[in-house]
């Protein structure tokens, strides 16, 4: 993998990039719809590409072990294969869903001990299985295992998840570079930044897992209840230290606030379940605003859904159609709300980047930000 910066905002920390894998070119700042399970829910693969513009997306090693499985996994060639995606992947390690499933897991030194969510049967995560998983998925990019450290948390709490996940880290890296890739493509792993909102135990997981010499970085637990005020002051702790020529990659975040915020603070790299989620149950992100579609407003508005709109979806059919779909729990409903919302969150970082390049950043976040913050 390379990456490589083609621009720097003069007033912020934004940069644009190029991430080159064996799959594909990647312009930054990019979002990553998420694929937990080998797919986005409710987009097909060709409207991901032809429609949405997505150029990388998120597959989650806990799922996927769980289903399909690795024996199907590795018979097929890989997720590539298996979902028939011919541009580039990164796997979540499962950590998060490991953390989330607190009542069902204990962590040890040799890994995570958890229930199937599924079933109930029992398995074990370790920093070398967690490789091989991501080595039979394919991913280009995959994660090292880590602790997802809960908000709130004490200190002792923290440092003690941190300092487990630098010991994961090694063993994770130590295997990961005594294996090859299977299918042909290379693979580049990513450490992943802990120490929730405690600023020195930060700075101390950044400058660890930057002594790895690794081809990008990730910043994990984050977005996980805490102030976003927090969390920005977190994104400028960790990526002082970052290297400025990686990719830098902050987990699960966000909202579009959260993702120029990001942006502006020096982030490539962004993944988010919201555009999705947040579009079954009716919410839409467009440029002038938030639209709650389930109101009683939209029910006789028979223009589209957004004519600034960069999906097809949006000039094809009207806010009452939608907000019908929406109500009446059709698919069809979840499937156009998706679309939308997926095409705004690739409009948005493709929008960012030209703005970042031409060096009108900064005055447009400002705009949209101010704009997002609306409820139309």
């Amino acid at each position: 993998m390379k990456f490589e910066i083609c621009a720097k905002d003069l007033k912020t920390k934004a940069r644009a990039g190029e991430l080159t894998t064996d799959h594909g070119k990647i312009q930054t700042p990019i979002f990553m719809p998420v694929g937990t399970a080998g797919s986005v829910k409710g987009v097909n693969q060709r409207d991901l590409i032809d429609d949405v513009g997505a150029q990388i997306i998120l597959g989650n090693t806990y799922h996927l072990y769980l289903r399909p499985g690795m024996d199907t996994m590795q018979m097929v060639g890989g997720l590539h294969k298996f979902m028939n995606w011919d541009r580039p992947i990164l796997t979540d390690s499962g950590g998060y869903q490991v953390f989330s499933l607190s009542a069902n897991r204990k962590l040890k030194d040799d890994g995570a001990h958890f229930s199937s969510h599924i079933d109930g049967s029992k398995h074990l995560f370790t920093p070398e299985s967690i490789v091989d998983i991501q080595r039979i998925i394919g991913a280009d990019i995959i994660m090292a295992f880590d602790e997802c450290t809960p908000y709130p948390c004490d200190y002792k709490y923290a440092k003690n998840s941190m300092d487990l996940t630098h010991k994961w880290l090694k063993r994770g890296l130590n295997h990961f570079d005594s294996t090859e890739p299977l299918y042909g493509h290379s693979q580049t792993f990513f450490p992943i930044v802990q120490g929730s909102t405690f600023a020195d135990l930060r700075i101390e997981s950044a400058k660890t897992i930057v002594s790895h010499q690794r081809d990008g970085y990730a910043i994990g637990g984050l977005s996980v209840g805490e102030p976003e005020q927090e969390m920005y002051d977190m994104i400028e702790v960790v990526n002082e230290i970052l290297p400025e020529d990686k990719p830098r990659y902050l987990m699960g975040v966000g909202t579009p606030v959260n993702i120029l915020e990001g942006i502006a603070r020096g982030i490539d790299m962004f993944d988010c379940v919201m555009p999705t989620r947040n579009g079954r149950n009716g919410m839409l992100f467009t440029s002038e605003g938030i639209i709650n579609i389930k109101n009683v407003k939209w029910k006789n508005d028979f223009s589209p859904i957004d004519e600034n709109g960069s999906s097809f979806v949006d000039m094809k059919f009207s806010k009452a159609y939608l907000r019908h779909l929406i109500i009446s729990k059709e698919i069809l409903g979840a499937q156009i709300a998706s679309l939308h919302n997926l095409g705004f969150y690739l409009w948005l970082v493709k929008e960012s980047r030209k703005r970042i390049i031409d060096g009108s950043f900064l005055s447009w976040k400002n705009i949209i930000t101010e704009k997002l913050s609306a409820r139309l």
